[in-house]
């Protein structure tokens, strides 16, 4: 039977065969001198650029990483995949560019001492921006704008690809999950707040790349329109009644990896 890692990173990629590999040699780099155990998870949600054969090939000499491969795109879905398939005690969704520093992966996991959930945001107290065009930062807050009045107040920044996610809420919470497309994040968030768990931003540096996967305007659309959905699934009982029975998990099995990352 495979041990249980302390750390799954998830990361959804969706043709990402040019960004992909120095985000993966990045992310191992930081990890090899972690006092943790660890595992990556890559989800090719119909990738037809050669990712996935990029993956299999970093794979040879990074042991800890795993391909997923799930034939329809969906970042929302890809997401759900990794977060099944994952084993780690404490989950942490990525975005492929590696936008954020891995440095800040032991802020999120001291985090969860204190919550359930720990979203990284670029608008707390603290954090930074890099080289984001002024037009993507203001489409953003209007987006987050009517995200805040339609489904989680309160949250400045429900967007950013980096989550963490103590392992039995995740499985909760992607066990509720319906949306398939960049709105998840948006589901899984009002999920949080729905049932009862406990939710954090914490605040990081963050670097815009002009190569996002994100298309302004149609990609837009489709959020808002995954927004009117959440509310809709949520008024039709789709998520049921209340905070869902989560399986038992020694706090042991969670705590020891915020200790020794807060270090």
């Amino acid at each position: 039977m495979q041990a249980r890692p302390d750390l799954s990173i998830v990361i959804p990629a969706y043709n990402e065969a040019e960004r992909l590999p120095r985000s993966l040699v990045r992310l191992a780099n930081f990890l090899a001198n972690a006092d943790y155990s660890w595992e990556i998870l890559v989800v090719s949600n119909g990738s037809n650029d050669g990712t996935e054969d990029v993956v299999r090939r970093t794979a040879v000499e990074m042991p800890a990483l795993r391909l997923i491969v799930e034939p329809r795109r969906g970042k929302g879905l890809a997401v759900r995949r990794g977060i099944e398939r994952s084993l780690g005690r404490v989950i942490l969704l990525c975005d492929a560019d590696l936008s954020m520093p891995p440095e800040h992966i032991p802020d999120f996991l001291t985090g969860l001492a204190h919550a359930d959930v720990v979203i990284g945001s670029r608008e707390a107290p603290g954090a930074r921006r890099f080289d984001e065009p002024w037009h993507r930062h203001v489409m953003g807050r209007i987006f987050n704008l009517l995200v805040r009045r339609l489904a989680v107040p309160n949250v400045g920044d429900t967007q950013c690809g980096f989550k963490a996610f103590r392992r039995e809420v995740a499985d909760a919470l992607a066990r509720r999950q319906t949306i398939e497309g960049f709105g998840f994040d948006v589901e899984l968030l009002y999920l949080t707040r729905k049932y009862g768990y406990l939710m954090k931003e914490l605040p990081i540096n963050w670097h815009f790349d002009a190569a996002s996967r994100v298309r302004p305007g149609i990609d837009t659309f489709h959020m808002v329109r995954e927004l009117i959905t959440i509310r809709w699934h949520d008024l039709c009982g789709v998520y049921g009644p209340g905070r869902p029975a989560l399986d038992p998990v020694p706090v042991a099995q969670t705590v020891p990896i915020i200790e020794r990352a807060g270090r």
